[in-house]
């Protein structure tokens, strides 16, 4: 649940605590499953700038993953995962079942559309690029909060299994409530390490007299993105519409996750992004 702690007057900082999954971890969840959920194969693909329709078996089984993400039936969605299963936040095929299973008992209502950008054959595998669109409602008590998520991904097929994947790209947002603020967001699709960068968070609509919270937060991705621990930040009064910040990517860093949270009296807006680092 979302706990609100509220001194007053309003113009006070702000102390939110609840769980990582609305804030920094919420999408990251989903990746393990997602990329190869409800996908559509489009007939014109081609293999090697050749002509050839998509495999048949291909097709046939991305239709029964499909089917039993829907129903959320963890044990045949697992079936569809290597034993050597690995992915680039560092899941393994355990770790990305007991993921799925937190993920699920929270979100009861998760829709998948993935489509497929590119394929080809890689010896007896198919290596195919996708991008999925996730929208889902976590039920709570006082309000609902509504996800929406984009990711890019590439992943391995052998012997219908998937073996490897690498996240490639990945926006998400969590909104709650009945006026939430809109926002558009300027942030690199990827730097190297070392490398700045600016984080700006623009809300849209007029403030006017209207006061509005916020916060930016930033993490690194790795498999301990997938813990579902409380965290606790503040929110403080903001100057402008929207949230402005210079980061650097940290020497040491494989990836990390940039958060903004903005609210206002009507409602509450998460944006979260993969900041991909290029390793040399």
């Amino acid at each position: 649940m979302i706990i609100f702690q509220i001194p007053f007057p309003p113009q006070r900082k702000f102390l939110i605590q609840f769980r990582q999954l609305l804030t920094i971890f919420s999408s990251s969840l989903l990746l393990g499953l997602t990329v190869f959920s409800g996908v559509i194969l489009s007939p014109n693909l081609t293999l090697a700038q050749n002509s050839y329709k998509t495999p048949e078996k291909l097709a046939k089984l991305l239709e029964k993953i499909d089917r039993a993400a829907s129903r959320q039936d963890l044990e045949n969605v697992i079936y569809f995962y290597s034993n050597d299963f690995t992915n680039s936040d560092g899941l393994n095929r355990e770790s990305l079942e007991a993921a799925l299973k937190k993920f699920w008992q929270l979100y009861k209502s998760v829709k998948y559309r993935t489509k497929v950008t590119s394929w080809e054959i890689d010896g007896d595998a198919i290596v195919a690029e996708t991008i999925t669109y996730i929208t889902g409602v976590q039920e709570m008590k006082y309000r609902d909060i509504t996800l929406k998520s984009t990711i890019t991904s590439k992943q391995r097929y052998e012997d219908e299994k998937i073996v490897e994947q690498e996240i490639l790209a990945e926006r998400n947002q969590l909104i709650s409530g009945k006026k939430p603020p809109t926002v558009s967001i300027n942030l690199p699709g990827e730097l190297e390490r070392g490398e700045k960068y600016n984080f700006d968070v623009v809300v849209e609509e007029p403030l006017g007299e209207q006061i509005i919270l916020g916060t930016a937060l930033t993490e690194p991705i790795n498999e301990n993105s997938y813990s579902f621990e409380p965290t606790n930040f503040q929110l403080e009064t903001l100057s402008s519409g929207g949230i402005f910040k210079i980061g650097e990517v940290p020497e040491n860093s494989e990836g990390q996750w940039l958060s903004a949270v903005l609210m206002r009296k009507g409602g509450i807006t998460i944006s979260t992004y993969r900041l991909r680092v290029i390793l040399e």
